[in-house]
This record gives structure tokens, sequence and C-alpha cells, in this order.
């Protein structure tokens, strides 16, 4: 068991790591575009070195810093040279899925393996509609789902189709949008609600022939121009959690520098804002094709809300936090649509559920019938909890183990937990970042 003690105080200011879905995705179009790229503040993470490493073996020149939080991709363009291969995607979903819509298109055949918490994670999302674009696209079959390894031969070409998403998914929706830049044809996508646009924006940049119309997203063949330089802003999903605990624990004060304000990763601040949240925007950017900007929380007493279905894909990652805010929250809080996170590393309502109620929390899960007709789950909680003194259990969950060692320090509390590492998955600073409060 890993013991982390109680701070002291939280009136300061930190610098976050840069944002994950942007360093996953600075690395992949800089690899097949033209040109050399200087990516600063890159994440340097579990997750975002298996793309890093993934190209790298692909035969892209990529140098990384460490120490500098710089990266420095020579461009292929859009066919790699590379034989047949094996690649290693390591517990990363955003690797896996992302390059796949790469590797349908290249030259060469690919085997995509990953370590054991990605061969859950379900994969017939990406392949049924690469397969409709003439991918030769298959994962390991179990019932009517497939699942990694995949294995991905080539064709003689991918063309483009109109695809309407059956789950709001950014990875999805960024493979298939990777994909239609080899297609002959528009590829056109269609999202029930909006999810992050990351990859939409950083395609615009990269020169692609993308355009956007709110939920209806279409790419043609284009070929890429590296822009030189990206800056990565700060990740807002490993902010969230300070941002969190600033609010919770008396007396707070926090400034958080240069975090991705892109509003489609604002779901959680709007909810928490209906909470009765106190934070506010300084030094704002948005010059940038990401914008970002100083955030300043102080501490507040939250009220408990109603969080709907279409709120959910623009704060996926948050949902363990948000958790444990309503636990302590003055009230009912009801959140609908929250089947994709029985489907992530672990089934995280299973993990914060058991986590929860051991310390004390009221902690209910129904499955109810979505708007679209589909069975999904529903949490409610009422507050504000009382917890008791119990250790965490973290089911090799980065987000579960973070999102509960907050609720302990912000009430004080040290936090007692069974595993730390799986935490270098997303936000291998994180515990030296919370030390950096007491200074």
């Amino acid at each position: 068991m890993f013991k982390i003690r109680p701070l002291k105080k939280i009136r300061t200011s930190l610098e976050i790591g840069g944002d994950k879905s942007i360093s996953h995705r600075a690395i992949i179009l800089s690899s097949i575009s033209q040109g050399k790229t200087e990516i600063n503040n890159f994440l340097h993470s579990e997750d975002t070195l298996a793309t890093l490493q993934a190209f790298q073996n692909l035969g892209v020149n990529i140098k990384y810093n460490d120490f500098q939080k710089k990266v420095s991709v020579e461009g292929k363009g859009k066919y790699l040279n590379s034989k047949n291969i094996t690649l290693q995607m390591k517990n990363s979903g955003t690797t896996i899925r992302l390059i796949s819509g790469v590797l349908s298109a290249q030259k060469f055949s690919s085997t995509l393996q990953t370590y054991s918490s990605l061969k859950r994670r379900p994969m017939l999302r990406i392949t049924q509609p690469l397969r409709q674009m003439g991918a030769d696209i298959k994962g390991r079959k179990k019932g009517a789902e497939e699942y990694p390894p995949l294995k991905i031969k080539p064709v003689d070409f991918l063309k483009g189709i109109e695809y309407r998403l059956a789950v709001p998914s950014a990875q999805v929706k960024s493979c298939l949008l990777l994909a239609g830049l080899f297609a002959q044809g528009k590829t056109s996508i269609i999202e029930p609600y909006q999810s992050r646009d990351h990859t939409e924006r950083m395609l615009k940049i990269f020169g692609a022939k993308i355009r956007v119309n709110r939920r209806l997203i279409s790419i043609e063949d284009s070929q890429l121009q590296g822009p030189s330089e990206i800056f990565i802003p700060s990740d807002f999903s490993s902010a969230s959690f300070f941002i969190a605990l600033a609010t919770l624990t008396k007396g707070a004060r926090l400034l958080l520098k240069k975090v991705s304000i892109n509003p489609t990763r604002l779901g959680f601040l709007r909810v928490l804002r209906r909470m009765g949240a106190k934070f506010r925007f300084i030094n704002i950017n948005k010059n940038y094709f990401e914008p970002y900007a100083d955030i300043l929380v102080e501490h507040c007493q939250l009220r408990g809300t109603k969080i709907k279905e279409g709120e959910i894909p623009l704060m996926i990652d948050e949902l363990p936090l948000l958790f444990v805010l309503a636990c302590l929250a003055k009230g009912k809080t009801q959140i609908l649509g929250l089947k994709e996170l029985k489907v992530k590393e672990t089934d995280r309502i299973k993990s914060m559920e058991y986590n929860l109620k051991k310390m004390g929390a009221k902690f209910s899960v129904k499955e109810y019938l979505n708007p679209q007709k589909e069975k999904d789950w529903k949490v409610e909680i009422e507050g504000p909890a009382k917890f008791k003194d119990a250790s965490i259990k973290s089911f090799s969950d980065h987000r579960t183990a973070m999102s509960l060692i907050i609720g302990r320090l912000s009430l004080g509390r040290e936090a007692v937990i069974d595993d730390i590492a799986c935490i270098d998955k997303s936000f291998p600073e994180f515990l030296i970042t919370l030390r950096k409060l007491d200074k």
C-alpha cells in the first residue's frame, strides 16, 4: 500500500504537463506530413510514448528531449516505407484506434499488439467503418464484438463514405478522418453529440481539406504540410484534478497556468459552474489553433445537479472525478448516459461505486433506456457524504486512482492506495505536482 500525506494549504500556482490528446495527434500528423515539425510541451506519459515509439518503429525520424519536453519530427509523407511490421500499442486506446486509420491505407501489413487492459477494449467501432471504406482489418472476435490484437493488410485503395457514429467518440471519429486523408472521394462523419475536436483543429493547420459544420465533419484526400512548430497547452483533464482539489479544500486559492480551454473539453467546468464553483479565466489566448488560459480557482461549497446524455462526451475523462465532487456536494446529483465508462481501462462505474460506497457515500447505479432506446447506465448520488477512513483500490485505472486521492486529500485526510504505477499512463507527475502545493 502507498500513503499520500495530507496537504497543509493550497495557495499557489501550478503549470501542468502538456495535453495528452493533442500530444498523440501532433506525433501522428507530423509523421505523415511533409517537412520538419517541432512539438513543444509534449506530454511524457506511457500512452503518448506508445504513439511516439510506434512511428519511430515505422521509420519516422523522431528525436525526443524529455528534459525540455520537446519532440522533433521529420515527416515521411502520407505513405510510410516500412516492411511488414508488428507494433506494440501498450495500453493506449488512442494509439491503436488512431493509428489504425493511417495503417489501413499503407502498402505493408501490420499487426497491432497490446497489453492486457487494452485487450478488453471494443474495436468493432473502428474495424466496421474501416472495412466499409475498403480496408482489410480484423480483430480478435468474441461474440459480435472485436478486440485487439488487430491485423491490417494492404489494399489497392480506400473509398470515402458517409458514416453516422453510433457512439460519440473522438477516437473513432479521428480514426476515420485519418483514413479519409487517403480515400478516394469525400469521407463524412456525423456525430450524435459533439465530441472533442482536437483532430479537426490540427488537421486544419496541417493543410488538410476538412470542413466542419457542427456535428458533420467532412474530409478529402489531402497532402499534409508540417506547420514547423506546435505548442501544446496544459492538459485540461489533468488540471481538472487540481481544479477539484482547490474547489473542495477550505481556504484554497490556486492558479493553473496555460491550460487548454478548447470548448469541447470544458463540459466539466460547465457542470461545476452549475454546482456553484468559483473559477475564472485569466490571460486568455484565442489566437492559437488550440485556445488556452490561466484558470484561477477558489474554494466553495458545491450543490447537486443533473447531467444529461448530451453533456457526457465533453467530459468523459472527468466523470470519475465528478462522482467524488457530487459525493461532497449538498443535495442530489444525477448523471445519465454513462455506458462508455464500462469500456474504459476498467469499468469505471464499478471501480468508483466500490470505493465511494466503502467510504460511506450514498451512491446508486441504475440501468435505463436512453433517448436512442439503448441500454445505458445512470448514477444517483446524495451528498454531502462524511467520508470514512478507507483504503483506495485503484483497479489499475489511472483516473479512478487520481480522483479518489483528490477526494481524500481535499478533506485533509491521508490517502492510502494499493497502486500508484497506473497513474503513469496519463499523468506521471501527479504526485510530484501534489507536493508542489505544500511549498
